[in-house]
């Protein structure tokens, strides 16, 4: 490449816009679905009992209601980048704002189980949707100089939907005489937390019309001279505008719209390499447990004897700690890079759940865990999460909107995030029966996992820092 072809991508790495928080509000207006992401998986942490109450269902069918929206999310989320390529970016989060308002009215007031766990999956494929749309269109519409801090945004916001739904859901209970099923506004209290969704869903899509298109999508439907307005917004003026214009049709011109089949290596069944590593990337957080700490983590305390009311007050503090560890990881992930924040938080995260499956191995006395373990068991959760928020909660999602290359990108997103709700479901789908057979075995599970994926991200994870997407093939 020669000096004056390389000149528009040096000038984009260091774009700084004088609105920086016009920018800012663009992406945390995308972020969003993130929000709702995070609420919407999080919410039914404080209805688990109830719904078994409700219905009288064991662990095992229990387990299905709840991971049944897993399986929406992997449809969602497989789907929604050549539904973005399509349709747009813009729309895809209208009609994800859309599903999200549907499932949250529709979890509150359900007839009967199957039709709650069919608002569930109709829920998890508006999140599926949110979790490809959020982090491309926030990598498309932000200078290289700020992507990695702007794209940790989608995690921040999913962080903070989930402290939100158990601050909301500990309000309720409280309001409800601390029963899951006590009566709130005419309806068990388990609903009302279920249906409160409905007033960020409705923001999320109001917001969706007043941020722009992404450029790239506006260039790909022939929009050139709206799509230089959008760089001017999101990258600034100093910058030559044509150049950069150009430089994104170059690479467009490259590349063809991604479909499954370019995912394909050597004409056979497997994946190219950089797939595997996204689906690796995708598989690995989510098999360390992260999302028992928020689908299950009331049931869990209870299990080993604390007080209900305590335990929707626990599941709170642990989302403020992942709050905590998501604005590290936002400081640092620009800074010392995504990889190495990576390895960090595998090192924690191995003692986190190596510590609570020794606490977890302890017999219960009088229904309770003895002092020592228990207090061991409460800081070691605390500590896992911190040490997932500061590492892969964000880097993950940052890694995934900006390490493959511009012709597969979209739809090797989806097969990764699809992979990412694939394993979330096997994580929350097994855990009541794992729990049952042996709480600690099943955390030495966790624990080996968080282990295997300190050798993987050193061999097979390079890092993107400070690239432009154009860059990466």
């Amino acid at each position: 490449m020669t000096s004056a072809s390389q000149a528009p991508m040096s000038e984009a790495r260091s774009a700084h816009p004088e609105h920086l928080g016009h920018v800012i509000f663009i992406a945390a207006a995308a972020a969003m679905g993130g929000f709702l992401f995070g609420y919407d998986s999080a919410v039914i942490n404080g209805a688990v009992e109830a719904i078994r109450s409700r219905y009288d269902i064991g662990s095992a069918a229990l387990a299905q209601v709840i991971a049944i929206a897993l399986i929406g999310c992997a449809i969602g989320a497989a789907t929604a980048g050549r539904m973005a390529d399509r349709i747009g970016r813009i729309r895809c989060m209208q009609i994800s704002a859309s599903l999200f308002t549907i499932s949250a009215i529709g979890s509150a007031l359900p007839f009967a189980l199957w039709d709650l766990a069919f608002w569930r999956i109709v829920g998890g494929f508006a999140i599926g949707m949110a979790s490809v749309i959020g982090p491309a269109y926030i990598a498309e519409v932000s200078p290289a100089a700020y992507r990695g801090r702007l794209g940790s945004f989608q995690q921040a916001a999913i962080v903070v939907g989930i402290a939100i739904s158990q601050l909301v859901n500990y309000a309720i209970l409280n309001a409800a005489g601390g029963e899951q099923r006590g009566e709130v506004m005419g309806l068990e209290a388990w609903q009302v937390m279920l249906g409160v969704m409905v007033i960020p869903a409705v923001l999320y899509g109001l917001l969706s019309f007043v941020i722009p298109e992404s450029p790239r999508f506006l260039l790909e439907v022939g929009r050139r001279d709206r799509a230089r307005e959008v760089l001017k917004e999101v990258e600034g003026d100093k910058i030559d505008l044509d150049a950069r214009v150009a430089e994104i049709e170059l690479a467009m011109k490259r590349e063809h719209k991604s479909t499954f089949k370019d995912l394909l290596g050597g004409g056979g069944f497997l994946f190219l390499p950089i797939v595997w590593v996204g689906i690796g990337l995708s598989v690995f957080q989510q098999f360390v447990g992260i999302n028992i700490a928020f689908y299950y983590s009331a049931t869990l305390w209870q299990s080993v004897g604390v007080d209900p009311t305590d335990s929707f007050f626990y599941s709170f503090t642990t989302s403020i700690i992942n709050i905590i560890g998501t604005v590290i990881a936002m400081i640092f992930v620009d800074r010392i890079g995504r990889k190495p924040l990576a390895l960090i938080g595998s090192v924690g995260m191995a003692i986190g759940l190596g510590l609570e499956a020794w606490a977890f191995s302890y017999d219960l006395v009088d229904g309770k865990l003895p002092a020592t373990q228990g207090w061991v068991a409460l800081i070691a959760a605390h500590v896992f999460v911190l040490f997932f928020a500061l590492s892969w909660g964000v880097v993950v999602w940052v890694f995934l909107g900006e390490m493959f290359p511009n012709h597969i990108r979209a739809a090797a997103l989806g097969v990764a995030a699809s992979a990412q709700w694939i394993a979330n479901w096997a994580i929350t789908a097994s855990f009541p029966s794992l729990a049952d057979w042996n709480l600690s075995g099943t955390y030495v599970i966790y624990t080996c996992f968080a282990v295997l994926s300190i050798p993987f991200v050193l061999k097979f994870v390079k890092e993107t820092k400070g690239k432009t997407l154009e860059e990466m093939g």
